[in-house]
């Protein structure tokens, strides 16, 4: 039997791991549950966040999300400068971060043989050996979010500003998105979501969305969980997934992962 991984990150990550998966053999499509949205206003205050960059030692992305929105907005004819960090929690972040053209040498993250890429673990292996007394820091993320590593940063004696580049939306449900959505529920068991954002979650059970459905719901519950974090793989069983198993957010992990159906 073919199993297909049911890839929710937003786009354009979501047809990004799409094509990488394939390219290993593995099945897959992109069921997106996250929109993200760029206004006016997010990106005036990127411009001029750019315009002084250079005093930050070190700008923390929370996402490749957070990095395409801060380079959308990039004022022409600026770099990345040489002696301010770039924080990544894990891979996707640093190849996002590469492909906007920072050097390896500015970029601090997780090793790829890290327990978890999360920012307790971007501080533990990059950040917490290094005096952040007086030191200007910037966190680049959506309008909420998690504010652990802002925190302990400040506690380590940083000065940290944060920085709204993007909002996080549930996906638009009429349409093609609803259509894949009903293909997945229709054979449970040749799909297996791979859920990189707890958000997703809620996103996907939400009341408005088609799954409140109780016929649709418990289809979707039935199909098993590749969660990239601890704490998604908590949310989905608390959701009421049948089956919850935790993964590295790493295309051949998740295609080893995803043998287990087949």
């Amino acid at each position: 039997m073919t199993v297909t991984v049911v890839v929710t990150r937003p786009q354009p990550q979501a047809d990004d791991w799409v094509a990488r998966l394939q390219a290993l053999g593995q099945a897959a499509c992109a069921l997106p549950l996250m929109r993200i949205e760029r206004a006016a206003a997010f990106d005036a205050d990127v411009a001029r966040c750019w315009a002084e960059l250079a005093r930050h030692r070190l700008v923390m992305f929370v996402s490749p999300n957070a990095v395409l929105a801060f380079f959308a907005a990039r004022p022409g004819g600026l770099r990345w400068p040489d002696a301010t960090l770039a924080g990544a929690t894990g891979p996707g972040t640093v190849a996002a971060l590469r492909a906007q053209g920072v050097d390896a040498a500015c970029i601090v993250s997780p090793p790829l043989d890290a327990a978890t890429f999360d920012a307790e673990s971007l501080w533990n292996h990059a950040l917490a050996q290094r005096d952040w007394t007086g030191q200007s820091v910037l966190v680049v993320r959506g309008e909420d979010g998690r504010d652990w590593l802002a925190d302990t940063l400040a506690r380590a004696g940083a000065s940290v500003a944060r920085l709204a580049a993007y909002r996080r939306g549930p996906p638009a449900w009429p349409g093609a998105l609803a259509d894949t959505l009903a293909r997945v529920a229709a054979q449970p068991a040749q799909h297996v979501w791979l859920f990189s954002s707890s958000q997703c979650i809620t996103h996907l059970l939400a009341p408005e969305a088609p799954a409140a459905d109780p016929a649709l719901r418990a289809a979707v519950l039935a199909v098993p969980v590749l969660a990239t974090h601890p704490r998604i793989a908590e949310t989905a069983r608390r959701c009421g997934f049948c089956g919850v198993w935790p993964v590295v957010p790493d295309p051949a992990a998740v295609v080893q992962a995803a043998a287990g159906w087949r």
